[in-house]
């Protein structure tokens, strides 16, 4: 094993190739000590008299992120609990000083480490590549290290899988507990990750919320949320009673991170079997700014979710008779869009069975096919009853109705089951490409003791999630895209709604085209462009009248291509949601002006945004993308939302681009003119945009 290189990579790891990777090694002074290491972050490990995190590291800041020893994880068998690992006899748990670990001793109750081996990242699940994506591997390259524990007199024995990833700040960590008796064991609880963190700021008294900049903490056990803060369901910021010189006079600054399940598993582990926990994954900004913070959490998703790159051209067709669905992928196919949906309300149905229908589904798929266009559609899961026998059942009041969304389906009753057999049946019957997934699964728990999918309340969350992640896992397998409005990214789904207020396309055009652009400015800080759908109403939604809609297009043309430029110039999809793309010759060329401009530029569109200037309607807003690898370095997008023209200096941020000295920029397709590069890497740029319009600037290198 090599001797540990405990020194920062020496370039910005967000603009610059990093050419060193994630190693296993040797801890030159320490003894039995092994780290994970990639030059951003390290986690260090003792492996004896037992195995320990001893250090966790953010190189590039050079601050410590542990201050204390404690258990790797922790487990509830049989109603007994267990401790994993770990060390016992710190005397300070303000900080951890070195020399004190040698004199540390294994807690004789907790599982001893028995094995340590290494070797490559392991995908979770299978990804079928059949589409324009980022191009990112798949696994995400990088080095795992797994320690076993056990016991002579333990029913279990737990392996605790840790990854670490190239070039990024992040690691991931879960464990698979093996039943190593005779018979079943009913595993309770368990928590994957238990880290004593260190302090951020100073509370005597106590307050509400603390914050964490030094660490975003994410799991894919996680749901009934549009952003990665509502979803988690995992993290616990706990108190640490063995920390007694804190600063806070209750000794209730919650700075022990545990990720666990909120109830559960409550399982049955048969002789021999084995159950593999949620994954956890550690990110590790190096600043608390906010626009380098969110590119480091894009910069994780593209890593460790690279199906989220997936960003194809999408419509949702309104009715779902087959010369209907024809007349879309004609269109489509016409205009260079890449994707027909079959929209809610449209009359597709999911669910049916009948064999006349699927095989009138697979001809729409096969005629869509022949013409380079993906076809698939909605299906609701969760926000509505199904049956007294079916429904989620309260616990308190043993009645349906108190979901996350009031009345929802269990997915561990007869219909659950069924519900996703059909589905199934339906993709390999037809071809379909994607599936729009209203609901999901919420989260939800069912006190129903008759459902087959789950023994009572304590199991019924567990399960239900396995069932619809397994179902997740079981569509990327066969390349079938995920539109899902909630967090399931770290399972399969490529994107959700991007942050809107549904009866907002209800209001005037105009008002619509400002709050589009400020609902983009506002979800691309921790989103990359391609994991958020925007919507365009073609025809009425949620009322508004003929103020709100597009339809006739060719009589709203300015409003339609507005929405269209702010949409592509974004890199977000949206839903446009019609009977069609155009009406006319006239509308067509807009439409495809702005499907070729997005083709022409995709690469840059689909990279990260700088955040420029936020939509307030009262002067001119953007933003810039950014690509410090591509050959095209960055596309500002500048928006003038007054009635009248507007000329003034505009400043660029372009750091992020890559680019030192200077850089070559053109408006629109016009010629290039070269500009030098202030010490912060932005620029001063005059613009001229006249009123309710917009202008491009492409960035290249010199």
């Amino acid at each position: 094993m090599p001797e540990e290189d405990t020194s920062p990579i020496p370039v910005d790891w967000l603009i610059d190739s990093v050419t060193r990777g994630a190693t296993l090694s040797r801890c030159s002074n320490e003894t039995a000590t092994i780290s994970l290491n990639n030059g951003l972050i390290r986690r260090a490990f003792r492996l004896s008299p037992n195995g320990a995190t001893v250090a966790f590291d953010n190189l590039l800041t050079d601050q410590a992120i542990l201050r204390g020893i404690s258990p790797e994880a922790r487990m509830t068998v049989d109603g007994t609990s267990l401790d994993v690992g770990g060390l016992e006899g710190q005397p300070e748990f303000g900080y951890l000083r070195r020399e004190w670990v040698d004199q540390m001793t294994s807690p004789p109750d907790a599982l001893q480490l028995m094995d340590v081996e290494s070797g490559e990242t392991r995908a979770p699940f299978p990804w079928r590549r059949c589409r324009h994506d980022g191009e990112r591997p798949w696994p995400s390259p990088g080095v795992r290290l797994s320690m076993r524990y056990g016991s002579p007199t333990s029913p279990v024995e737990a392996t605790i899988h840790y990854e670490m990833y190239d070039a990024v700040p992040v690691m991931a960590k879960w464990l698979e507990i093996t039943n190593v008796s005779d018979g079943p064991i009913r595993l309770d609880r368990f928590s994957v990750e238990v880290l004593a963190v260190v302090d951020y700021e100073s509370c005597v008294e106590g307050q509400k919320g603390w914050p964490y900049p030094t660490l975003h903490v994410e799991s894919d056990y996680a749901f009934h949320g549009m952003t990665a803060t509502s979803a988690d369901v995992t993290t616990r910021w706990l108190p640490d009673p063995r920390y007694t010189s804190q600063v806070n006079y209750r000794l209730e600054s919650p700075l022990l991170l545990e990720t666990s399940l909120p109830a559960g598993p409550d399982v049955e582990i048969c002789a021999s079997e084995t159950l593999t926990s949620f994954r956890t994954f550690l990110v590790c900004p190096d600043s608390t700014e906010r626009e380098r913070r969110g590119l480091t959490l894009r910069r994780f998703y593209r890593v460790v979710a690279p199906w989220t790159t997936e960003n194809p051209i999408l419509m949702h067709v309104r009715h779902a008779d087959p010369e209907s669905v024809k007349t879309a992928i004609d269109q489509c196919a016409d205009v260079g869009f890449e994707m027909v949906i079959l929209t809610f309300g449209s009359g597709f149905d999911a669910e049916c069975t009948d064999p006349k229908y699927l095989d009138q589904l697979k001809e729409l798929a096969d005629y869509a096919h022949d013409r380079g266009i993906e076809l698939g559609g909605y299906s609701l899961l969760a926000s509505r009853a199904v049956s007294e026998t079916d429904d989620i059942i309260d616990f308190e009041t043993g009645e349906r109705g108190h979901g996350a969304f009031g009345n929802s389906p269990c997915l561990g009753s007869e219909w659950g089951q069924q519900y996703f057999d059909k589905l199934r049946r339906l993709y390999e019957h037809t071809g379909l490409n994607i599936l729009e997934h209203d609901g999901s699964y919420p989260g939800d728990v069912c006190a129903s003791e008759t459902h087959p999918g789950h023994r009572g309340l304590s199991d019924s969350q567990w399960t239900q999630w396995q069932t619809i992640t397994d179902f997740y896992r079981w569509c990327r397998e066969r390349g079938i895209y995920l539109n899902v409005p909630d967090w399931y990214f770290l399972n399969g789904s490529s994107k959700n709604g991007m942050g809107y207020r549904e009866v907002n396309w209800s209001l005037p055009r105009a008002q619509q085209l400002i709050l589009g652009r400020q609902n983009i400015y506002d979800g691309t800080w921790e989103k990359t462009p391609s994991m958020g759908w925007m919507f365009v109403p073609l025809v009425e939604y949620h009322g508004g009248g003929e103020a709100a809609t597009l339809e006739p297009l060719r009589d709203h043309l300015d409003a339609y291509e507005a929405h269209l430029a702010q949409n592509f110039g974004a890199g977000v999809q949206a839903c446009y949601r019609g009977p069609r793309l155009y009406d006319g010759e006239d509308t067509r060329v807009v439409v495809k002006r702005w499907v070729d401009f997005y083709q022409r530029y995709r690469q840059i569109l689909e990279a990260d945004l700088i955040h420029i200037r936020r939509p307030d309607a009262r002067d001119l807003d953007g933003y810039v993308h950014v690509d410090p690898f591509g050959e095209i370095r960055g596309l500002a997008m500048v928006f003038n939302p007054l009635d009248t023209d507007v000329e003034r200096s505009w400043r660029l941020p372009l750091y992020y681009t890559g680019l030192r000295d200077s850089a070559r920029i053109r408006e629109a397709e016009g010629e290039s003119q070269t500009y030098p590069l202030d010490r912060d890497g932005s620029i001063t740029l005059p613009v001229r945009v006249p009123a309710q319009s917009l202008t491009w600037f492409v960035i290249e290198s010199c």
